[in-house]
């Protein structure tokens, strides 16, 4: 029997970092080449450098609070509605299937993939845009700016340091979409493109909702199935491929949730092979042979092939006209901004409303971007229980 005190047993840091060095391709990040953290830090001895970003950002406050964040519909609205967190949950999945197929670093995609919407406010992409405007006079609001926020200063982990003290890598890959004239100059030069693990979660992101906001969609009666069947072509074959599949059980089911959850899974399992077949090829005709090749490549390394990339815009075009812009979520953007214009007016007015924390930051930042901060990181239901105590109020 093997000796399980003995160090040789177990699966260190050095450990990894090798099987890195062996498994992964040349094109991908190697967590033993990190460029560090802002304020050094000793190494763990059995976790690489992406494994504890990872770990500090589920220990974090602001990934709890996803939970009760709004992906599409309000956290209120039922159950078994995605959340900022479930979804957080389906991109991780997905961009650990991509990455790990391409041969690319996937503690590095998972990192991303978990952190890539803690900037997000409460009630979605419609809390954004009412945030940003609120925030037009103070430099604005954008989420991917409020990340690095999030994990750079607003979280407390550390007396000697503010926020998480990631390593450059993740953070430098959470402001993937930032423009060249909002990108920081800590950075440097912003790169053409993302590293490769970057773009896997990107495109992870857009799969992953594509997907659940079909079945949520279909389920909440937002749009029907024969408003899909007939606005996308993806649809139709995924149906044909469950048939042949499970000959009969589309037509004569009436569990509509198992079969609206068969089709997507058929769609979602192609969209994955799909880029991973595509951006496979791409790569190899690109001839990288480090992970720097894929920031200066002439386009993203990471997309659908031109034959299906037409069939998920088109997926696309028809959430974005049947769900997105359906009446019922169209008020939700109504909302939204009442509610958030009348926290951020009581709160600008009345700092010592916030959390101690906050009336201190505030002293430090300006009152409007401290109580942006706050917003940001509110949940939809203490957001509302907010808005519910000052309306009541004289």
């Amino acid at each position: 029997m093997k000796n399980l005190d003995h160090r040789a047993d177990l699966i260190d840091r050095r450990a990894k970092e090798a099987r890195e060095g062996r498994d992964l391709a040349a094109w991908a990040m190697q967590s033993s080449a990190t460029r560090g953290r802002h304020f050094p830090e000793p190494e763990d001895d059995f976790r690489t450098a992406w494994e504890r970003d990872r770990d500090r950002i589920v220990h974090s406050t602001a990934f709890r609070r996803l939970m009760y964040k709004t992906q599409v519909f309000i956290n209120r609205a039922g159950d078994h509605n995605r959340t900022r967190l479930s979804h957080s949950l389906e991109v991780c999945q997905v961009a650990r299937s991509i990455g790990t197929a391409l041969a690319l670093n996937e503690t590095l995609c998972e990192t991303l993939a978990l952190a890539h919407d803690l900037g997000h406010p409460p009630f979605g992409h419609r809390g954004e845009v009412a945030l940003d405007e609120l925030m037009k006079p103070h430099g604005g609001f954008r989420h991917n700016a409020q990340v690095l926020r999030v994990v750079d200063i607003l979280e407390r982990r550390s007396p000697d340091y503010l926020g998480l003290n990631l390593t450059r890598e993740v953070r430098e890959s959470l402001l993937k979409h930032e423009s060249r004239e909002d990108w920081p100059d800590e950075f440097g030069a912003r790169p053409r493109h993302p590293w490769l693990e970057a773009q896997v979660v990107d495109l992870a992101d857009s799969t992953a909702y594509d997907m659940h906001d079909i079945e949520d969609g279909l389920l909440a009666d937002k749009f029907t199935e024969d408003d899909i069947r007939a606005g996308s072509a993806l649809w139709r074959r995924a149906e044909s491929e469950v048939e042949r599949r499970h000959p009969g059980f589309l037509s004569t089911t009436d569990d509509k949730k198992l079969r609206v959850k068969r089709v997507a899974n058929q769609i979602i399992g192609a969209c994955i092979r799909d880029l991973v077949d595509a951006s496979h090829k791409r790569i190899l005709a690109a001839g990288m042979h480090s992970p720097e090749d894929a920031r200066t490549a002439a386009g993203m390394s990471i997309a659908h092939s031109h034959e299906f990339a037409p069939l998920v815009a088109e997926l696309q075009a028809f959430l974005y006209r049947s769900f997105y812009r359906h009446p019922d979520l169209m008020a939700l953007s109504e909302y939204a901004k009442r509610v958030l214009a009348r926290l951020f007016e009581v709160y600008v007015a009345q700092p010592h409303e916030m959390s101690g924390w906050y009336q201190e930051w505030a002293r430090e930042v300006g009152v409007e971007r401290a109580v942006c901060d706050y917003l940001a990181g509110m949940t939809d239901r203490f957001a509302e229980q907010e808005f519910a105590r000052f309306s009541r109020e004289p």
